[in-house]
């Protein structure tokens, strides 16, 4: 299994082999520590946790946690099903952007914008109501919230709130370009999160 932790830059285009505009994001993926290996029979799952970026300081129970190495910006843990891969993987190793070849297919995850709060027409699609014959003021209102007989709103009712800054992962994303020098991933699509968020990139080895 493929993984690592980057960081989005922006988006562009490239061209492909066949002459063709491929719109594309970069994501720069520095390599990244293993900073802690768990197994199911110590820990009850399989994953790998890895440490990304460099900070100034570390915390006394952070400085221990990676046996003095770091301190790093933030460490990111990856679920691991193949028990093989994960046997292979020894704390203090570095995984880098050379894991990764043209035409893998990714699982791409980060925080999406947030947009703030919103109304039911932006954040859920809301066709809104008529402009006109006696309605005013009621454009944008999203209407009536439940009927007489409950006395009650129903849990997951689509109204007004806070939208966007979710967690959201996005499958079957093609890597594009692999630059080893620049340490960039060029991943065919748009991916989640705003500029200079963190990303986490996910591949099923060939």
């Amino acid at each position: 299994m493929k993984m690592l932790i980057g960081t989005k830059l922006r988006m562009t285009q490239i061209y492909s082999q066949e002459g063709k505009v491929v719109p594309v994001t970069i994501v720069k993926a520095d390599p990244c520590t293993i900073v802690q290996v768990k197994t199911e029979p110590t820990d009850g799952y399989n994953a790998v946790q890895l440490g990304y970026g460099a900070k100034k300081y570390a915390t006394k129970p952070m400085a221990g946690h990676t046996k003095g190495k770091g301190p790093y910006r933030l460490l990111r843990e990856f679920r691991v099903e193949d028990v093989g891969t994960l046997s292979s993987l020894k704390i203090g190793d570095a995984l880098t952007i050379a894991q990764f070849t043209e035409g893998d297919m990714l699982v791409v995850a980060g925080i999406s914008k947030g947009k703030g709060f919103q109304g039911v027409v932006r954040r859920h699609g809301f066709a809104g109501q008529r402009a006109t014959h006696g309605n005013k003021d009621q454009l944008r209102m999203p209407g009536s919230i439940g009927s007489t007989d409950p006395q009650r709103v129903f849990k997951g009712m689509r109204m007004a709130g806070h939208m966007g800054a979710d967690r959201v992962t996005v499958h079957n994303l093609k890597v594009a370009k692999v630059d080893t020098q620049l340490n960039e991933l060029y991943i065919a699509g748009a991916i989640p999160g705003s500029r200079n968020s963190i990303i986490l990139v996910t591949a099923n080895a060939a």
